[in-house]
């Protein structure tokens, strides 16, 4: 249900390049993250708005939020989901579907 009601919201918004990755099994941090790209600060920011309050309106008691001051990377921490809404030139910089995405390589265990 969480990721459904992001989603809805990033396609309402007109989020673009919206990408959900499957986190199970490669960290503890969540089950899934979601990628986004708005067209401009401003996009992203109203996009983000509306994520906290469907997240909010679910039930997600205080999701942390981390970038809406300047809105080129918003990161929304709803527990089991995370949420990284971005400007299309950060993202690309950060390149976070390459380090999460299927073609990662395998984590090697200390010592």
């Amino acid at each position: 249900m969480l990721v459904q009601t992001v989603l809805g919201c990033l396609q309402d918004a007109k989020a673009e390049d919206v990408v959900c990755i499957d986190l199970k099994g490669k960290t503890a941090l969540a089950d899934t993250m979601i990628i986004a790209s708005g067209r401009s600060n401003t996009h992203v920011g109203a996009t983000a708005e509306r994520v906290i309050k469907a997240l909010k309106e679910l039930g997600v008691a205080a999701p942390r939020v981390e970038g809406l001051a300047h809105c080129d990377w918003v990161l929304v921490d709803a527990g089991d989901a995370i949420v990284h809404l971005f400007r299309p030139e950060v993202r690309q910089f950060y390149n976070l579907e390459k380090m999460w995405g299927r073609d990662r390589p395998s984590e090697r265990q200390a010592g």
